[in-house]
């Protein structure tokens, strides 16, 4: 797996993405941004990952994982990298035939991100309790405000929530171990 942090470097010769599929295929989709979560990992970030998709070609037009932690910059959240790369792509701040594919439910500055850009949908798989804006904690989607945009949450839950809790559990070994290595320092 190569990391990518432009998708215009996967672009061929005719302008085109080389990843395509079906227009609807959730699937396919959010296993591509399951990929993008688990290249975070390789910069010790949150496992998200997004991908934007064209809803007419079926084309991924931006992606991203987080990069907060590597970066030291707080905005670098996937769906934001993803965003703006689509936006670059379409040399255009609005989104409107595009949908964003997330594998976690996105936060209060993620969910309006999405909503200024005019993103036709947002499709994502795991379900966040504590922070998530798209109907967990709160919906924001559900605003009376000039745009909306369609939820659809759940989809590759398990693979998803299994990156998720993986990430953390390792995070609290290594605290456990740090706290022990001060109180033993044997260890």
């Amino acid at each position: 797996m190569i990391l990518v942090e432009n998708p215009h470097q996967l672009l061929n010769g005719n302008n085109k993405l080389d990843i395509k599929s079906n227009e609807y295929n959730h699937d396919y989709y959010m296993g591509y941004a399951l990929q993008l979560a688990a290249q975070a990992l390789a910069f010790n970030e949150v496992p998200v990952g997004s991908v934007v998709v064209c809803n007419d070609t079926g084309n991924i037009v931006g992606m991203g994982h987080n990069r907060t932690i590597s970066t030291y910059q707080t905005c670098m959240h996937a769906e934001m990298i993803a965003i703006n790369n689509a936006c670059d792509y379409f040399k255009n701040y609005r989104l409107p035939n595009c949908r964003i594919y997330i594998t976690l439910e996105p936060c209060a500055m993620c969910a309006g991100a999405i909503i200024h850009s005019r993103l036709s949908d947002v499709i994502f798989s795991s379900y966040d309790y504590k922070t998530g804006m798209a109907g967990s904690l709160y919906n924001l989607f559900e605003l009376s405000i000039n745009h909306h945009t369609k939820v659809l949450g759940g989809i590759k839950q398990k693979e998803s929530k299994e990156q998720l809790q993986s990430f953390f559990r390792k995070k609290r070994q290594l605290i456990k171990i740090n706290k022990l290595s001060k109180i033993y320092p044997q260890f």
